[in-house]
């Protein structure tokens, strides 16, 4: 019940607003949640890896970052104006609706229905700093 509450409030959130301004803390996650997101990354590891540009941008630090702006990857003029600064709200939403939420975007997958793998997803996004393992100790260059 809680897990459904939080998911609603991320949604709700991200409905109302969350894409504009500096992101809020991530609330915290538990190492079930991170794992579950980790495992659920694998399906976006064929176009990104958390600590190095692939097709798509690379995902350490991403947490406060502006859309479109990792030095170092070529952004689609769409994701470079988007106005968006990664935070749970913002990726929630993306994440659900890539072409719906940056119309212009070079991510062309569909997007990931289900909120709860939704939310697993943002908080494994969320946890990859310099300090995580799959971050290789990268310091906040890169999004």
């Amino acid at each position: 019940m809680i897990r459904l509450i939080g998911v609603v409030a991320l949604l709700l959130a991200g409905a109302a607003g969350g894409t504009a301004g500096t992101a809020p803390p991530a609330s915290p996650a538990s190492d079930d949640e991170v794992a579950k997101g980790r495992t659920l990354y694998a399906q976006c590891s064929a176009c990104h890896s958390p600590a190095y540009h692939r097709t798509g941008p690379k995902h350490c630090n991403l947490n406060g970052r502006k859309a479109g702006s990792a030095p170092g990857f070529d952004y689609t003029e769409a994701m470079k104006n988007a106005g968006i600064v990664w935070g749970p709200q913002s990726l929630d939403r993306f994440l659900q609706d890539p072409l719906g939420t940056v119309p212009g975007t070079s991510m062309t997958v569909a997007g990931l229905k289900d909120p709860a793998q939704r939310a697993a997803l943002v908080q494994y996004l969320l946890s990859l700093d310099a300090h995580h393992a799959d971050c290789n100790g990268q310091a906040d260059t890169g999004d």
